[in-house]
This record gives C-alpha cells, structure tokens and sequence, in this order.
C-alpha cells in the first residue's frame, strides 16, 4: 500500500487566506494528501501569504530560510507559497529562493494539483471561477463557525492599498453556488457563517433574477434552518446601501457587529488616500447604522503617519475615535507598498509616527475597555466553539464577536447557550453558563 501522504499549510494574513487554504487543503485531499500540524512530517509544506502588513515579502523569506534543512534533508519535500506574495512576487521568489517549487496566486487555487506535480509559477487572473472547481475543506476540519467568501478583489484604489494588484477586480460568486455552499456548511453541524470579501458590501452576485446586493444574499441565507448566525467583513462605508443598514435591524440572525474601516480622521489625509468619502460622512452613516441596530459593535481600521499627515489631520483622527467609540479597532503605522501610487511619496518621520500610534492604542484601548466593562453583569447567547486552554474550559463567541471562556461541557460544542459575563478583560470575557 502507498503511504498517505501529508501537506503543512501556514496561512498568514486574513480570514480569506484562512477560507483559501481550507479549499487548497480540500484540493490536496483530492490528490491523496492529508494535512498534518508538523512540518517535519510534511511531504508538501505550502505556505498562504498575505501582503497587507508590513515586511510581508520578508518574512515569507525567513520562513523560507526555516525550512531549508527541511529540503535539503529530504530533496523530494515540495515546496511552495501561494497568496498575496506569491502572486505580487511570484517569479523573484522563485529566483531567490531555488528551494520553492512553485508558486501560486490567489486567482489559480484550482490549478494547484498541476503545480505540485510539475511546479512554476501560476499568477494568471483566468477567465474561469476557481471555486467551480476546488473543492470544500475536509469534513473533519469543521468547526461550529465557517468562513464563506462571496467576493474578491477590489475597484477602490485606495493609495496605499495592495490588495487590487494582488486579488484583481471585484468578482462576486453567484448567488445558488453561495446559498449552495452555505447549506453544506449547515448540513455539517455549522451554525454560524462570515461571508468574506475584500470589499464584500459592494457584492452583486448573479441570482436568478438578476444581480443581488449582500443585504438580498443575507436575507436569503437567514432563511436556512440550523444557520443561527451570520456575520460580514470586509466593508468599505461608501458600499453601505440603505438595503444593506436595514437589514441589521431587521435580519435577526445578522450579528450586531460591523467592521467597517474608516483609516483617518483627516478628510485632507482621506482625500490623499483615494477614500472618497470624508469623515463627516463616515460619522452620519455610522449614526444610520445605530439608528438601525442600537446594540451594534463598531470595529475600525486605521493607518497613521500616512505621507504628509501631519499633527492637525492626526488630532482629527483621534476626535472621530471620540465620537464613533469604537469596541474594537486595528492600528497600523503606514509602511509603503511597492506598486500602490503612495509608495514614493515622502515619509512621516518613524519617530512621530511611532508616538502617533501609541497615542491613538492608547485611547482605542480605553474605548475597547469601556466596552467590555459594560458587559459585566449582562446575561448574553453565547456560541461554544473550542476547548480553551485551561482544563474543563471552553470558549465561545458573543453576538459582539468577543470571546467568551467559561467551564461548560464539551457537549456544549456547536450549541448557543445563556451566559452571565462575570468579568472583563482586554481582549476576553469570562463567564459562567446562566441557570
């Protein structure tokens, strides 16, 4: 009998590179290989990059450099990179690093059987929809909540912004192959679905009577029995239809959560970053969306020491944190992109944009606070999904997306269940299940 054999994927980056590789991974099974959690016993180490974050092209090279005794120790480990670097990087990778046997963008996943097998480089945006031909990620591999992606690439443009280079323009999924997948999910013990897209509000999938927006989609998927719970990310406010705001208030199985990046405070820095849209703008719809969902969470993106920010348009930046509150947020210093049109402009010195950021930590972290304080006491539904780390603990989800730790039985995976928050912490809440 042939030995089985195995595939290590390491996925970096966002939730769409944690959708892709379960599909890579389902596209291995398919050619016999089953994953294992040890590079050490791989027969295919496979690593899914992303782009977005700083010294991501570097850090796959360090990656690249652990594994090397690997290859050398058995000449026969394939090895390669897919995603964002791959697919921005793909022929240099290749050259710098003769150990990687291919390398493979996010637009030709269903191709990847052919890559194992006679290695190069695939970063072809193809005429064809990989998802007609990939197939779903092991069953064993299920967990109580599922990503779903709907939508790729995007049309914005923002100045700093990779991703239309890397994931092409915006392709949305048509409708029955997305309710098609959902209901497996569903069939296989998921209760809760985030539908992903780099820019996923401004979906306009093809149905049966014409193209959908998401909030359409997100009505028909809440039609599905077992499917308790649905999520969205990532959107960009100025795709925030009414149809879409509406149905936070009116779709109970849409969570009250909402990520929905904003990047400065500045409408002079917005204006350089192509955002097309200013923060007054931001700060109405962000007050239509409440109107509509009283309880929702905000949660926000932002970039600081973007080129030519300076104190005034930061000091925006941090006035608009004031009025939106936000319940959780993601910080970045600006760090260029090569290829996006704001790589060569002049950089604001490292040392005021580190003290910008920490200033702006600081005052997200006070909100965030503030926000899990105010659970303290409350009695809230939450989705176990793991074991935690302690023994007899397990972890679940809250409608607001906050995790949640408490002692209940194993049992209890899969299921959503009354728990009072008894405390509070930065990132976690904890809690006992309610009587």
């Amino acid at each position: 009998m042939a030995r089985t054999r195995k595939v290590f994927v390491k996925t970096y980056g966002c939730q769409m590179n944690v959708y892709d590789s379960e599909r890579m991974t389902g596209a291995l099974a398919a050619e016999g290989y089953e994953p294992t959690d040890r590079p050490e016993d791989a027969d295919l180490i496979l690593l899914n990059t992303c782009h977005i974050r700083e010294k991501a092209a570097e850090k796959v090279y360090s990656e690249l450099g652990r594994l090397r005794p690997l290859k050398q120790a058995r000449p026969d480990l394939k090895i390669g990179v897919a995603g964002c670097v791959a697919q921005a990087e793909g022929e240099e990778i290749m050259r710098r690093q003769p150990l990687v046997d291919f390398a493979v963008g996010p637009q030709a996943y269903h191709r990847l059987p052919r890559l194992v097998r006679e290695g190069g480089v695939d970063t072809e945006f193809p005429a064809e929809d990989k998802f007609d031909h990939l197939p779903p990620a092991p069953r064993a591999r299920r967990a109580p909540a599922a990503f779903l992606t709907v939508q790729e690439g995007c049309d914005k443009f923002c100045a700093f912004c990779v991703v239309p280079y890397t994931r092409g323009a915006e392709v949305s999924r048509p409708v029955e192959r997305i309710l098609r997948e959902a209901r497996e999910l569903v069939e296989r013990g998921v209760v809760e679905i985030t539908l992903l897209g780099q820019n996923v509000n401004a979906y306009h999938g093809q149905g049966p009577d014409g193209e959908w927006t998401l909030a359409r989609l997100i009505r028909e998927l809440a039609r599905i029995d077992g499917l308790a719970r649905i999520r969205y990310t990532t959107s960009h406010p100025n795709d925030m239809t009414d149809d879409l705001i509406a149905a936070h208030g009116e779709v109970d199985k849409l969570m009250p959560y909402l990520h929905l990046p904003v990047q400065s405070g500045s409408d002079r820095v917005l204006k350089a970053m192509n955002r097309r849209h200013t923060a007054e703008q931001y700060l109405r719809l962000i007050e239509r969306i409440r109107a509509a969902r009283p309880d929702i969470a905000m949660s926000g993106d932002f970039i600081v020491g973007f080129p030519g920010e300076s104190e005034e348009d930061f000091a925006d930046t941090l006035a608009l944190c004031e009025a939106v509150r936000y319940a959780s947020a993601y910080s970045f210093r600006y760090s260029p992109r090569p290829g996006t049109p704001a790589a060569g402009r002049e950089l604001v010195p490292d040392e005021v944009a580190a003290d910008r950021l920490h200033r702006l930590q600081a005052l997200l972290a006070r909100h965030q606070a503030e926000f899990q304080r105010a659970m303290v006491g409350r009695t809230v539904p939450v989705l176990i999904e793991k074991p935690g780390r302690l023994p007899g603990q397990m972890v679940g989800r809250s409608p607001w997306l906050q995790a949640v730790h408490l002692d209940i039985g194993a049992e209890q995976v899969g299921r959503i269940v009354p728990v009072e928050i008894v405390e509070a912490m930065p990132n976690s809440l904890a809690g006992r299940a309610a009587a």
